[in-house]
């Protein structure tokens, strides 16, 4: 099955985008880099939200990604998942960003494959602040493998 058949099985939609005052997916080369993500859910980790409504806020986070990356390249397929960049908005004491971001490496290794085109180098950060009031964002370069 195809990443593009797999999110599909998974109940994901790619609707059409209009153009905005960011690039929210640009091509250069054979790559394709993502400005960042924000999830809809609002808060931080550490105070009121717990390390599962932050991994679900990191997969909301790469459903936007995915749909930014088929508005740009047509389709999920022929694409290799190179590095995600993932910025957790918590408290000073909150020490567990890499487990909030696992949200977003998961959904990408359950579309891509885990040991094949959705492993990936990652780094997570904690934030004292993200746009909106944000609980995660998520930004991501992909190669085009074709």
């Amino acid at each position: 099955m195809t990443p593009q058949q797999k999110a599909e099985q998974l109940g994901l939609t790619f609707a059409k985008l209009e153009p905005g005052y960011l690039n929210l997916c640009i091509r250069t080369g054979n790559l394709l880099m993502t400005s960042g993500h924000v999830s809809d859910m609002k808060g931080k980790l550490g105070s009121g939200m717990t390390v599962e409504q932050g991994y679900q806020a990191a997969r909301e986070c790469v459903v936007k990604i995915l749909r930014s990356v088929v508005n740009a390249h047509g389709t999920l397929d022929g694409l290799k998942v190179i590095k995600l960049l993932g910025c957790v908005n918590s408290t000073l004491e909150f020490t567990d960003q890499h487990l909030v971001i696992n949200g977003a490496s998961d959904l990408l290794h359950e579309i891509f494959g885990k040991t094949t085109d959705g492993y990936h180098a990652r780094s997570a950060l904690g934030f004292a602040q993200l746009p909106t009031g944000a609980a995660v964002e998520v930004e991501a370069i992909f190669e085009i493998k074709s």
